[in-house]
């Protein structure tokens, strides 16, 4: 018999002007034993040049090809109208949304609130945890 690997197919929503935080994600879960594929849209390699339709295929297709679509909760997802549109997307798509609740952050968008299918706090045991439950 042999040991299957899984690969978790992963899309980290994030802002531009919050990259500290998907950073750190990406970072606990490249140390985690978590084999995964990284659909995000990097800093290094964004979707410029674009019109807004075209960014909105884009993104979508990035999310099509995940299995999971993790949102830093932060209350700033309430001012982005592109994670508005990721978390929109998944739960059209009935992609599981992890959401992370960044630490000390007392409140969640109602957004988040009302489409992850769960919430974990800022940890990094959390945060595996919360991926392999969901897959």
């Amino acid at each position: 018999m042999f040991n299957v690997l899984k690969i978790y197919h992963l899309f980290i929503s994030h802002s531009w002007s919050y990259s500290p935080h998907y950073n750190t994600l990406l970072e606990w879960i490249d140390r985690s034993n978590i084999v995964f594929s990284n659909y995000s849209v990097p800093y290094t390699d964004p979707f410029t040049g674009k019109t807004k339709a075209q960014l909105q295929e884009a993104i979508t297709e990035q999310i099509r090809h995940s299995s999971i679509v993790i949102i830093a909760a932060g209350m700033y997802v309430s001012y982005s109208a592109w994670i508005d549109y990721e978390i929109r997307t998944a739960a059209a798509m009935g992609k599981p949304i992890l959401a992370v609740k960044p630490w000390g952050n007392e409140r969640l968008p109602q957004i988040v609130q009302d489409s992850a299918t769960l919430i974990v706090g800022w940890n990094s045991d959390s945060v595996v945890k919360g991926i392999k439950r969901l897959l």
